[in-house]
């Protein structure tokens, strides 16, 4: 499963507004559109699982709310520090949607 959350990145809109344009002067049909979408959810999520070694931790001081629906975990945290070796950030609010990254093609 390809998720499609990576569609709201600026990456995945400039894709969309490229797309609808080439619709617009029919250029492509939707359907030719929609498959362009579906390959760009695949590769980018094929792309994170296998070319981003980085690590981070973090820590929250309050967890606000959290929930699991359709495999997919979403939590909204305050007061959050995150670590990468020696580099720390801060923010006052963030919410974090972890999607199950297994695929079921083995």
């Amino acid at each position: 499963m390809s998720y499609q959350s990576y569609r709201g990145t600026t990456l995945g809109n400039t894709l969309q507004e490229s797309l609808d344009e080439l619709m617009q002067y029919g250029s492509i049909t939707p359907q030719i559109a929609f498959k362009v979408l579906l390959q760009f959810d695949k590769a980018i999520n094929n792309a994170l699982a296998t070319r981003v070694k980085s690590r981070l931790t973090f820590k929250a001081g309050k967890l606000n709310t959290y929930r699991f629906c359709d495999n997919v975990w979403t939590f909204m945290l305050n007061d959050v520090e995150f670590r990468e070796v020696q580099e720390v950030a801060r923010v006052d609010k963030v919410k974090i949607v972890a999607c199950d990254g297994k695929s079921d093609k083995n």
